[in-house]
Parts: structure tokens; sequence; C-alpha cells
């Protein structure tokens, strides 16, 4: 392994101080990057929100880019129902504790922990030295806890091996949901589910076609009024949401229809025009991902209009040659009855305050995906090697 010593860290307060080069080097086309983090600092999220990065260099020369952010959040919010009581009550004696600003290593509203560094650069040095910087730097920004937030499989080895180093927990997290195509027949969509879900979901879409005489139109950079339209629909279906991480106002939806590889998918009711529901896409070269849908909940429930819109994403997909469609982690229902597949996700944390430390430790190792979400419990009763 390379000296550690010869990494360093230095924070930038905004993308648009880190070398272009530099973010072309460390994230490819098909990650929620530079243009991900754009659109964030642009949307008006800083009332939720504090977003910067760690740049890390070698000998002097930038060679990566971790972005985070801090943000209040009460930690019930990530923890089993179950263990609420425990915490309120730890919390009237300790409220940094309860409600505590937390500084995230990840983008906010990202559907994964990204990360970038140089091809060169050895990743557990440079984890350690990002580690050992933020700890510093938590304080400063009035952050109490640490936490790496929903990185995937390919990186258990790394953060295992920092927290032997660094003291670190380990929790699970809302896994992530993707379709993977094996080619742009549809029929192998299909042919690659069980019989009985094939059926189903065949089944609500016949129920649909026969109630709602649809429109499906894709769009990009849509004018006001559809933009409008978009946003009333975003906001019936964010108010239904048991789990709300971030709240998005109509100003991210204008910034990401600026975004070149942004679409919006609408289905409107033919007869009328109405938008009914709608999709907001983003295309990344081979991956399409689904970052937000609304639903307009005052039609008829035989419309079926989750799994219409989730149709017309797919056929979408196929048609632009896409091999994967990543939905996100939340609405685990409709999404396992889709084929997708659930990608676990953890995340790894560091309370400042060793008693803290200890109790967060204590909190985070019982939880699982069957106490997270009811959805996902139904699903690790099926398939009890899921968690």
């Amino acid at each position: 392994m390379p000296d550690p010593a010869t990494l360093s860290v230095e924070f930038a307060e905004t993308e648009r101080n880190i070398p272009d080069d530099l973010w072309a080097a460390c994230f490819t086309p098909q990650q929620e990057g530079r243009w991900w983090c754009r659109l964030a600092e642009n949307a008006g999220l800083e009332k939720q929100f504090r977003i910067f990065y760690a740049v890390v260099r070698r000998n002097g020369e930038p060679a990566g880019i971790v972005p985070m952010f801090t943000m209040e959040l009460s930690l019930d919010f990530i923890v089993p129902d179950g263990m609420v009581p425990l915490l309120a009550g730890i919390g009237k004696m300790f409220p940094n504790l309860s409600q505590p600003k937390i500084l995230f290593i990840g983008s906010p509203c990202a559907d994964e922990g990204i990360m970038g560094f140089l091809p060169s650069v050895d990743r557990r040095a440079a984890l350690l030295c990002v580690q050992e910087a933020i700890e510093t730097e938590a304080p400063k920004r009035g952050a109490g806890l640490i936490l790496w937030k929903d990185f995937p499989e390919s990186y258990d080895a790394d953060f295992a091996w920092l927290s032997e180093r660094k003291g670190l927990f380990r929790m699970t997290s809302f896994p992530g949901t993707v379709i993977d195509f094996a080619s742009a027949n549809k029929a192998d969509y299909f042919a690659g589910m069980k019989g009985s879900r094939r059926y189903n979901l065949r089944q609500k879409l016949r129920d649909s076609a026969r109630h709602l005489d649809a429109e499906i139109e894709i769009i990009q950079r849509p004018e006001r009024a559809v933009l409008d339209a978009i946003f009333k629909l975003f906001v019936q279906t964010r108010d239904k949401a048991d789990t709300q991480f971030e709240q998005l106002d109509l100003k991210f939806f204008e910034q990401a229809a600026l975004e070149p590889t942004a679409y919006f998918i609408l289905v409107r009711e033919r007869a009328t025009l109405d938008i009914v529901a709608f999709m907001l896409c983003f295309d990344l070269g081979g991956v399409v991902i689904n970052k937000y849908v609304g639903l307009d909940y005052s039609r008829p429930k035989e419309w079926y209009l989750l799994f219409r819109l989730a149709d017309a994403a797919i056929d979408w997909t196929l048609a632009r040659g896409g091999r994967a469609l990543q939905s996100g982690q939340t609405g685990y229902f409709a999404k396992i009855s889709q084929r997708h597949r659930l990608v676990p996700l953890t995340i790894h944390g560091k309370h400042l305050n060793p008693a803290f430390h200890w109790i967060c430790k204590l909190v985070t190792r019982r939880v699982r995906w069957a106490t997270l979400d009811d959805d996902l419990a139904v699903y690790v009763k099926a398939h009890p090697d899921a968690n």
C-alpha cells in the first residue's frame, strides 16, 4: 500500500472549485457524479443540506473527490421502530444524540454513495485519510455523527478494513432496486419472472388498458404548465410516502429539466390530455435512473397508474438500448412485482462521542431489511436468506 502520509485532504464548498479534468477522471458517465452534484447545489436544497467535497491530494496533486453534506436528521429515521422508545428516553438526557447534525459522505438524493479516485490511488489509504480528516472537520461544521451513506457491496472489504482501524459501526440500509435486461426484447424481460408474478403483472396491465385509454409522451425541458402539473403529482405521491429523506420543491424539477440527460415520461388520459402520472428519468448511457414519480391518486385504482408508468419506462429504456433500469429505495412491493432485484447497501458510521458511539453500535446491529420496511419484511419472510 502507498504510504498514507503522501495523501492529504482539503475541502471544497462547491463542485465549481474542483478541476474539470479531475471530475472527468474520477467519475464515469454512468455515475451520479458531477452533473448530479451540480443539480443538487442549484436546486434550492440549502435549507436541508449543506453540500461540500473532500478533495484528496497525493503529493499535493488532486487525486480524488468525495461528495458529502451535513443535515439535521432524527435517528429514528434510520433505526427500527422498536428502538424509537429507547432513543426517545436517551434523547431527553442527550438531545444531541436523538436529533444530531450528521455529516454524510455521499451525495444527497443519490441512489448510492459515490466517490471517485484516480486509478493509481490506493482506495483504502484514501478512505483512511478521508475518515481522519472528517473526524477533525465534523465538529467545525457542528456535526457529531459521521455516516458513509448507502455504499454497495463492492466497498464491503474496504470498509471492513477501515472499521478495524477507526472503529466504525456497520448498519444495513434500505436496498436499491434495479432491473437488469438480458436483451432489448421485452419478451425476455417477462420470461425472467416467476410464472405467477408474470401473470399478475400482465393482468394489471390488461386491466389498466381496459379502464384507461392512455397516451405516453417522452419529453425534455417541459414548458412551465407541464412542470406545474408534474410537481402537483409529485407532491401527492411524496405526501403518501412513509419515508421522506428530502423535501423537494418546484425549483428542483426546474433545474433537473435543464440537464441534457433528463427525460420526463408522461402518462396522459387521451380524452382530456390530462397528465395522470409522470416519471423523471436520467439516461446515463446504458443505465437509466428512475429518480422520481408522481401519480394522480384521485383516479380509479383500476387504472394501475404506477404499473402503467413503469411499463412505459421499461419500453423506453429498451428502445434506447438500456441494459439496466435503476429505481431507488422506496415502493418495494410494486418494484419486486416488476422484477426489480434488491441491491444491498450499507451505512458505516462513527459518533465522535465514545458513549454515544457505543449506543449507536448497539442499536444499528439490530437493523435488517425486515425492520426497515413492511414490504421488505414480507419479501424476507418469503426469502429468508435475503437479509
